[in-house]
């Protein structure tokens, strides 16, 4: 189990009611950790301060109550951004189109990096054309070790209202 998966059962449920969407939780640092959340609002509309600072207050007294850090943390809630993660198999379909850079826990055929436009998924892969005039290759998700949108004129526009 990932350190921080206790802490997404525990947090999940009341981002929901609340009308958002978990994109991911992580923690790094040693001395002082960061508790870092990323939300979207389920509705897909703009996440503000405010609602990031309603998510963090929530949040903080779930954990309070849960006690999963053990240690002293600082919390951190934010919008994934437009260059955001791709955590959940699901993402892969909804930006489809988009161009993505995924990095491998392991090599297939040599490689541990890949770089191309997203064509969604295939049962649990992940389907990428990284060359220019060849067929896509699949991926499989399992095998993702990090994943994100890559900044682009395209993503910017289809990021914007109506987009």
């Amino acid at each position: 189990m990932r350190p921080t998966q206790r802490i997404e059962e525990l947090i999940s449920p009341s981002l929901a009611a609340m009308g958002y969407e978990l994109v991911r939780a992580r923690l790094s640092g040693r001395d002082r950790p960061i508790l870092q959340v990323m939300i979207e609002r389920a509705d897909r509309g703009p996440l503000t301060v405010d609602s990031c600072a309603e998510v963090s207050r929530t949040i903080s007294a779930i954990l309070d109550v849960e006690d999963p850090i053990k240690s002293a943390y600082m919390l951190e809630v934010s919008s994934p951004g437009i260059d955001r993660p791709l955590v959940r198999l699901t993402d892969y379909d909804r930006f489809a189109g988009h161009i993505a850079r995924l990095e491998l826990v392991a090599p297939i055929e040599g490689r541990r990096r890949f770089h191309g436009q997203l064509l969604g998924t295939a049962g649990e892969n992940i389907r990428l054309v990284v060359d220019e005039g060849k067929g896509p290759i699949e991926l499989p998700f399992d095998a993702i070790q990090s994943a994100k949108l890559v900044l682009t004129d395209a993503l910017i526009a289809a990021s914007q209202p109506g987009g």
